[in-house]
């Protein structure tokens, strides 16, 4: 198997008024009335941007990211052990710097990690729970932990004995799970 994805295509923009607001104000506390230079700048980043809107247009948003996988025939023979050394690392990578976290259901997770509940309010206004971070961080953990054990099927075998049937089961439900979970909150995986 040989994969090769380039980067996503980009676009050209204009952040001239943008830079300046961040640099003096901060990223968050800008005016709500801006001065005239500060008017004068944003109306040369929208003159500005509307030229490269046309190169846009014309070029940047008729490229495409770049995939190209050669599948060979020994890749499919036991396909779940041939993408678990791929899928792992990555999401490894994704627990490391993820920036946000999707909701997860309560039946998911232990008990432990369902947190307070929320008023209606907090609700309609985006909050979330004293634990919603935790409980993604137990799903990737879950799914780190199934695909560990399938890039390393020996693993499994190691930590019991032939005679431990039920700790053996007991982990095989576990990284099933990790699995589930992993189909479930496979379009969350995004950083």
């Amino acid at each position: 198997m040989k994969v090769k994805i380039s980067n996503y295509p980009s676009r050209l923009v204009c952040r001239i008024h943008t830079r300046y607001m961040d640099c003096k104000y901060g990223y968050v506390d800008w005016p709500t009335e801006y001065n005239r230079t500060e008017r004068l700048l944003e109306q040369f980043e929208d003159a500005v941007q509307c030229v490269y809107n046309v190169f846009n247009r014309l070029w940047f948003d008729r490229r495409t990211q770049k995939v190209k996988v050669h599948i060979d025939r020994w890749d499919t023979w036991s396909m779940d052990h041939t993408l678990a050394p791929i899928i792992l690392p990555m999401l490894k990578q994704l627990k490391a710097e993820k920036h946000g976290a999707p909701f997860v259901d309560l039946a998911d997770v232990p008990k432990e990690l369902h947190g307070k509940k929320l008023t209606k309010k907090q609700k309609e206004s985006g909050e979330v729970d004293d634990k919603h971070f935790e409980r993604w961080d137990w799903v990737l953990d879950e799914m780190i932990y199934a695909f560990d054990c399938k890039a390393n099927k020996d693993v499994v075998y190691m930590r019991f004995g032939i005679e431990d049937r039920d700790g053996m089961k007991a982990e095989q439900e576990r990284i099933s799970n990790g699995f589930r979970l992993f189909g479930k909150y496979y379009e969350n995986l995004w950083d």
